[in-house]
């Protein structure tokens, strides 16, 4: 076993447009049951586009007191709404009375640079006692942002004597201000293309911990993070430098550098369908095939509940988790998300013998 450090989960929380929370995420996701459906949007050749969504009855129906602000529409409504499920699902099982660190992690889209309204504010009113704005910060790199989270808790957790924080995501496309340029691109689903992603929306939070007897238990087993790799792509989606897939191969390096066996059961992928995230992954899986059984599989959840932006890496880091919890034959699954932008990274998630940790 490696000597790196390891963080471990105490709590997991999500909602998605296949489940209401993890554990009918999770099934939903094995089942391969997909919520994609021609929405009432549509693209600059006036055809619909396929998306995902979660129910609107969900939205109707939360307990939470909302306060608008300024700049307030139906995304900021419903990726504020869903964080709040996600998060009251995460720290349920915590009885800690004092604020808990949180990182959110964010889209790259500039309207959302300078916060959403209000967002901070609402999670606090209605996520009691465990958000604080005081300990709120956030970070902008979209689906990759949540892997930069992971690599910030880390560096919290062992440099200061707190037993927990909290990272997650909430993302929703359902704007036309978030649509409009991805349409303008052609890389939305809809009738003639093959080649676009259905726009999805979730919310996922993971509750980190680096004590291994505050960590989740199931049977006896908790499930470990290793320390992310976190690299750059010179040539992604928003740059003229060529694309060579070198930042998603470094991305793998770094995570793997201290995980000699190849025991990777399953690799977990942001591919959201686009052609153009395949060719990344084959690049990165054979410059390190070693570290993978031979036949490793692939999960591209997003098949079932489309690209769900910035809530992408821990939504993956926790369906991970819980196919280790359910599978006594599953002990080690990478887990990678590439952003729109620059940043890339990948995670070791493991499954351990909680006695093991502890003796």
């Amino acid at each position: 076993m490696s000597d790196r450090p390891k963080l471990y989960i105490a709590g997991m929380g999500m909602i998605t447009p296949v489940g209401f929370n993890t554990a009918m995420t999770a099934a939903a996701v094995r089942a391969k049951i997909s919520a994609y459906e021609i929405s009432s949007y549509y693209g600059k050749d006036n055809e619909s586009i396929t998306m995902a969504s979660v129910p609107n009855v969900i939205f109707d129906k939360i307990d939470a007191e909302i306060d608008g602000g300024s700049r307030y529409n139906e995304r900021h409504d419903r990726v504020t709404k869903m964080a709040i499920l996600a998060i009251r699902e995460a720290c349920a099982q915590q009885t800690t009375r004092h604020p808990i660190p949180l990182v959110f992690a964010m889209p790259e889209d500039q309207a959302d640079i300078k916060g959403l309204s209000s967002l901070a504010q609402n999670l606090e009113h209605n996520c009691k006692p465990w958000i604080s704005t005081a300990q709120y910060r956030s970070i902008h790199s979209g689906r990759a942002a949540g892997m930069e989270a992971i690599d910030f808790a880390f560096r919290y957790l062992y440099e200061l004597p707190n037993d927990f924080i909290l990272i997650g995501g909430s993302d929703s496309y359902r704007d036309y201000a978030r649509l409009g340029p991805l349409n303008e691109m052609d890389r939305l689903l809809k009738k003639g293309n093959k080649d676009g992603f259905a726009p999805g929306e979730a919310a996922s939070f993971l509750l980190l911990t680096r004590h291994p007897g505050l960590a989740m238990e199931r049977n006896g087993k908790i499930i470990a993070l290793n320390p992310p790799g976190i690299a750059d792509e010179a040539g992604h989606l928003g740059s003229d430098e060529p694309y060579r897939g070198d930042g998603l191969d470094q991305a793998f390096k770094k995570a793997l550098i201290n995980h000699a066996q190849p025991n990777i059961h399953t690799i977990y992928s942001s591919m959201n369908g686009e052609n153009h995230w395949a060719k990344e992954y084959g690049v990165a899986y054979i410059r390190n095939k070693s570290a993978f059984q031979d036949k490793v599989e692939i999960e591209h959840s997003a098949e079932c509940y489309g690209d769900v932006g910035a809530a992408t890496a821990p939504l993956l880091i926790a369906l991970a988790a819980e196919s280790l919890f359910k599978y006594s034959r599953e002990r080690t699954h990478l887990v990678y998300s590439s952003s729109d932008t620059a940043k890339r990274g990948a995670i070791v998630v493991e499954k351990l013998d909680l006695a093991t940790t502890q003796s």
